[in-house]
């Protein structure tokens, strides 16, 4: 047996974390004296105390070591990677902050600096199977946003959620504040979906939306509508699914081509109001143009499909041909499609 103050500098834990973690009952020690109260270890228990002290400098929390240290190897290893995709995904969010308050405070005033602004079009369709169409979209000169609702009440849902955040496309919005600003819409899209939805958990709504400050856009995401960026013939991803097949994806487990057949594909794990949304700055450049979708449209339509039928004509021409598409592809959703433009203000 080996005293604490040996298993502590063996396993290099404290002394002091080893009594919290007694407590918590993450680590018992093999035997207490019941005179002393002194606390003994056995050396088999070293693996166990080393996993905990390298989950620990991953900065994984107590609960979730608890939840580790119960699985065998093979589960262990798909729990810390997926936990690892998590803060990938949380830092990615922050990174991007960081970089925009970094240029924000070194960015000086420029006199030749060019005016932009957004060409868009708007149009949702209820598909060829659905019975009513749920899905909301909307463009306007600084928002753009598409929402998705689910259950009963997801029509309902998804329009309140839209409506809420209309307010942005009539107010000027200091550039330095606008994810703030964006925050505190996306609050009150919140409130009005429960008002709509009276409290259910059966019915909500995903909520997607680009704000224009005249520069850069402000991106709001939750849920599995997405945001594309079509930059020089390129077609790229810019949100990530928050769905338990994206899940399974991040954690190694499943493959995009086979996330396409799977049965849950349509499971969310985050919607509107249930859990914090993505918060994210991009910069805008001339040329490019941005595709807001509902999930009707990926499911039925590769990416390449999409980058040709997003690149022809104008805003309008664009987003009658991805809807015509999704339904030419059998239309087993309702499909939105908002298509926005950054040009030059003179063009």
């Amino acid at each position: 047996m080996l005293t604490i103050g040996a298993f502590a500098r063996a396993s290099r834990l404290s002394p002091k974390a080893l009594r919290l973690y007694d407590e918590l009952e993450l680590l018992r020690p093999a035997r207490v004296d019941p005179r002393s109260g002194y606390r003994y270890y056995a050396p088999e228990q070293l693996e166990r105390a080393r996993l905990v002290a390298w989950l620990r400098r991953l900065g994984m929390p107590l609960t979730g070591i608890r939840e580790v240290c119960a699985l065998g190897p093979a589960d262990a290893a798909r729990e810390i990677r997926a936990y690892w995709a998590r803060v990938e995904a949380d830092t990615a969010v922050r990174r991007d902050l960081a970089a925009f308050l970094v240029d924000h405070l070194l960015d000086e005033p420029r006199k030749d600096t060019t005016m932009l602004e957004l060409r868009y079009c708007a149009h949702s369709d209820r598909g060829r199977v659905r019975p009513v169409n749920q899905d909301t979209a909307y463009a306007g000169a600084r928002l753009l946003a598409v929402a998705d609702g689910f259950g009963p009440a997801g029509a309902p849902a998804s329009s309140a959620a839209v409506e809420a955040l209309r307010f942005l496309d009539a107010e000027e919005l200091p550039a330095g504040d606008v994810l703030n600003v964006l925050e505190d819409a996306v609050r009150g899209a919140s409130e009005a979906v429960r008002d709509a939805t009276e409290g259910s958990e059966d019915d909500g709504t995903t909520l997607t939306a680009l704000l224009w400050t005249g520069s850069r856009l402000a991106l709001v995401h939750i849920g599995d509508s997405r945001v594309y960026l079509l930059r020089d013939t390129a077609l790229f991803r810019v949100t990530h699914d928050h769905t338990v097949v994206q899940s399974l994806i991040d954690e190694g487990r499943l493959t995009p081509e086979e996330a396409t057949a799977h049965p849950q594909r349509s499971l969310l794990l985050k919607a509107l109001g249930t859990a914090a949304p993505d918060l994210r700055l991009r910069d805008a450049a001339p040329g490019d143009r941005y595709l807001l979708c509902s999930d009707g449209l990926p499911a039925v339509l590769p990416d390449a499909r999409i980058r040709r039928l997003l690149g022809a004509g104008s805003p309008d021409s664009a987003v009658r041909a991805l809807v015509e598409a999704a339904n030419e592809a059998g239309g087993p959703d309702n499909v939105s499609c908002v298509v926005a433009d950054v040009v030059r203000a003179d063009a």
